[in-house]
This record gives C-alpha cells, sequence and structure tokens, in this order.
C-alpha cells in the first residue's frame, strides 16, 4: 500500500463498519435482558409473546434491508447509513424506556430496520471504497466489528446485570434492580457508540463508485485522489466507464434473467446458508445447548463469554486469510469443517456425553465459521454484483439472509424437541456438506480483482 492513503481508507472503512457494531450489539443485547423484561412486562409463561419480544426485529430487519436496496441506488450509501445510526440511536432509548410490552416491541422493531440497513450497506461501501488487494481485509473489519458488538453485549448484560441469587421467585426479580432497571441500561448502552457513529458518518465521504454512477465524476475523481492519488482515481474512473458504458439500469425483475441471474442467485444461496449453517443457533440458544450438556446456569454464562471470545480471535484469522487464502478457499473451508464437527458433536449429544469435551467442540464449531462463513459472505456479497445494481442485489441477498435467520431461529426449539440435539446437528452437518458441494462446484474466485474486472468476469462474458 506504498502508493495509498492508508490513514484515510483505514479510517473511512472503520467509522462504516461501526454499522457492524452496532448491529452485532443489538441483536444479541435482549439475551442478556430476557429474563428481566420478561418479568417486568408479565410475560413469563406467555410464549407466543417471548417470541415476539425476540423475533420482532427481525421483520424490521427485512424491511430495513429492503428499503437500502430501494433507496441505495438513488440517494447513495452515506445518507442511508447515517439514518441506520439514528434509528439506532431512537430505538435503543426506545426500548430501554418502554413502559408497555407493545413500545417495547414497536422499539425493537425499529432497531431491527437499523439492523437491516447498516448489515447492507456498511460491507458494500467498504467494497466500493477499498483498492482491490486489500478488499477482503477490509470488508472482514463489518464483520470483525460485528464479532466486537456481540462480545460487547456480552460483556455489558453480564456486567450491568446484579447476580440473581438461586431461589429468587419472579415477583423478587420484579422488585429488584435488574427487574427495573438493569434490563434498560443493557438497551441504553447502544446508545453511545450509536451516537458516535451518527456523528462520524458525517465526516466520511460518499461513495466514489456510486458519485460516479450519478454522474458527478469531479467529487468521485475527488475521493479516489484522496485514496490513491491521480493516476489511480484516472484508471478506476475509466475502468467504471467502461463496464458501465451503453448500461441501463436494471429492475428487480432483470436481476433474474440473464446476464445478471446467475450471480444474484449465488449471493442468495452464500447468504441463506451463512445461517443455515447452523452456528447463530449457538447464540441464540446458547442457554440450552450448554444445558444440554450437563452445565448449570452458571457456568452457562462464562460458557457463552468464553463462545464471544472464540468469535472475535478467529475473526482476526479470516481478517490475514481472506486476500492470501481467497475467498472460495475459506467458504469451503468453513463448509467442509463445520460438517465435520456437527457430525461429532451430534453424535457425542446420542451418546449423552458431557462436560469440557463438548464446550471444545461448540467453541471449534465457532472458530471455524468465525474464520470463514461469517465474514466471507459479507465480502463476496459485496464483490460480485455490478456497480450499477449493487444496492438492489445485494438488498436481495440481505433480505434472504435475514429470511434465512429467521427460519433457522424458528425451528431450532422444534427441530430440538423432535430430534434431540443429535439429529438436530446431524441436519446442520448435512446442509453444510451440501454447501460444500455447491461451493465447490459454482462459487467463483473473486480475490485480487477490482469491482469492475469481476464484473466483466461474471456478467459481461457469460
Amino acid at each position: 500500500m506504498e502508493h495509498y492513503n492508508k490513514s484515510f481508507i483505514y479510517f473511512i472503512c472503520l467509522v462504516s463498519a461501526m454499522g457492524g457494531l452496532l448491529f452485532g450489539y443489538d441483536w444479541v443485547v435482549i439475551g442478556g435482558a430476557k429474563p428481566f423484561y420478561e418479568v417486568y412486562f408479565n410475560i413469563v409463561d406467555s410464549p407466543s409473546m417471548q417470541g415476539w419480544a425476540m423475533s420482532v426485529a427481525l421483520l424490521g430487519c427485512l424491511i430495513g434491508a429492503t428499503l437500502a436496496g430501494m433507496m441505495a441506488d438513488k440517494y447513495g450509501r452515506k445518507k442511508l447509513l447515517i439514518a441506520s445510526a439514528l434509528i439506532f440511536l431512537v430505538s435503543s432509548y426506545g426500548t430501554g424506556a418502554a413502559t408497555s410490552f407493545t413500545v417495547f416491541l414497536i422499539a425493537r422493531f425499529f432497531g431491527g430496520i437499523g439492523i437491516g440497513i447498516a448489515s447492507n450497506l456498511s460491507p458494500m461501501y467498504i467494497a466500493e471504497i477499498a483498492p482491490h488487494h486489500i478488499r477482503g481485509k477490509l470488508v472482514s473489519l463489518n464483520q470483525l466489528t460485528i464479532v466486537l458488538g456481540i462480545l460487547g453485549a456480552q460483556i455489558a448484560n453480564w456486567l450491568i446485570a446484579e447476580k440473581v441469587p438461586a431461589g429468587f421467585t419472579t415477583s423478587q426479580i420484579l422488585d429488584s434492580w435488574n427487574g427495573q432497571m438493569g434490563w434498560r441500561w443493557m438497551f441504553w448502552a447502544t446508545a453511545f457508540p450509536a451516537a458516535a457513529f451518527f456523528l462520524l458518518m458525517f465526516i466520511i465521504p460518499e461513495s466514489p463508485r456510486w458519485l460516479s454512477l450519478k454522474g458527478r465524476r469531479e467529487q468521485a475523481l475527488s475521493v479516489f485522489r484522496k485514496i490513491g492519488g491521480e493516476d489511480y482515481a484516472q484508471a478506476e474512473l475509466a475502468s467504471m466507464a467502461e463496464t458501465s458504458a451503453d448500461e441501463e439500469k436494471a429492475t428487480i425483475k432483470q436481476l433474474f434473467r440473464r446476464p445478471l441471474s446467475k450471480v444474484v442467485i449465488i449471493g442468495i444461496v452464500i447468504a441463506v446458508f451463512q445461517q443455515w449453517c447452523g452456528t447463530n443457533v449457538i447464540f441464540n440458544y446458547a442457554q440450552e445447548i450448554f444445558q444440554s450438556a450437563g452445565y448449570s446456569l452458571n457456568d452457562v454464562l462464562f460458557n457463552i463469554v468464553v463462545t464471544g471470545i472464540a468469535n472475535l480471535v478467529f475473526t482476526f484469522v479470516a481478517i490475514h486469510t481472506v486476500d492470501r487464502l481467497g475467498r472460495r478457499a475459506l467458504m469451503m473451508i468453513g463448509a467442509g469443517g463445520l460438517a465435520g464437527i456437527y457430525l461429532i458433536l451430534g453424535t457425542c449429544y446420542f451418546f449423552q456425553v458431557s462436560g469440557w469435551f463438548m464446550v471444545v467442540l461448540v467453541v471449534m464449531a465457532i472458530g471455524c465459521y468465525a474464520m470463514s462463513l461469517g465474514p466471507v459472505t459479507w465480502v463476496l456479497l459485496s464483490e460480485i454484483f455490478p456497480n450499477r445494481v449493487r444496492g438492489m442485489a445485494m438488498a436481495a441477498a440481505t433480505v434472504a439472509l435475514w429470511i434465512g435467520c429467521f427460519t433457522l431461529t424458528y425451528t431450532f426449539p422444534l427441530l430440538n424437541s423432535v430430534l434431540g440435539s443429535s439429529g438436530t446437528f446431524w441436519i446442520y452437518s448435512l446442509i453444510c456438506a451440501s454447501g460444500f458441494i455447491f461451493m465447490f462446484r459454482v462459487l467463483p474466485e473473486t480475490k485480487g480483482k477490482s469491482l469492475e474486472e469481476l464484473e466483466k468476469e461474471l456478467i459481461h462474458k457469460q
């Protein structure tokens, strides 16, 4: 990077990646608050209301991703990321301040909209800013901040909550600090990074590729010059002009017709697979998984922090390998590795194995996911779509990802009750093996190529 403005590049990418930090925190924080807000809102004996509390944000995610797709190509990446920061800020305050369950649900729904927008646009913005030879590393920063947000929520929940003595009744929990204020501060804590994200987004530039597509050539050149100098700026703009010449803006219907359909379908499949590979149920249902392995509630809370640390450590592995080993290799390592780990994990559950070995297997699964499918999926989604439809196509893949997340989260307790933990993880093993075969046969390698070079290979040469 001798000829690149490294400090400028990393600054704008890290600011954009703060959307991932808020995504990760807001997504996980509800798990720690759950034992307390359920008592406060008197829904302890209402599974349907509990389900709404946990899943209403998913509906917001779908709407946020859809809105981002509809608006990103028209209004740009920067304005929508600013909007997502403001939504996070308002939602965090509203959720913590809620005195009725209805207000709580509405605030969580809007928080989901913020997640949907940020999960769509943060990696896209970074991909459009980053020089091609380090694009994978920089887009992976978004996953790193997601992981930091997850770990931050786990630690914040642990530090904020006062220890609940064994045998505490629901009325005692309701009257305690946890039941009245503790869960509120878990949500309010999101407001501090949200405010920083909101303010910093005004400093960074709009995506130069979006500026160029809108005919704002001089503004695009100005941003590219700050990144890599005059020669780099002219080369990037010339490359964009070559791939976008004589092309009309695609519609949603055209996304699923040739020549776009192949890359859009690949994007949707890997987005859904990132969820259906099963790793996220370990975060959402950690209590059930570890208790099935013979651990007490206090041990479960410690084990959850261990999984968060593993998630963080192995994300650094992805950052340092994604531009060396390549996206395709890491995705195949992740799919194949998880298939084997889940096969062993399911077998251990079948023979009622318990203790530290089960924790090791769970940590291995999270580590395998964190160095491959977790970050690399976002890298690929930000790379494979053409410039002129990147916002719309990324939205289609992100909506598919959140639908995959919903179906995974919804079906786990059903599968677990019918098939047990063993049968459930065997199913995830089969899904991962199928994903390995798909990626071996279909997934292209994208490392070391500019977005315009990829567009020529994946779209124009069909």
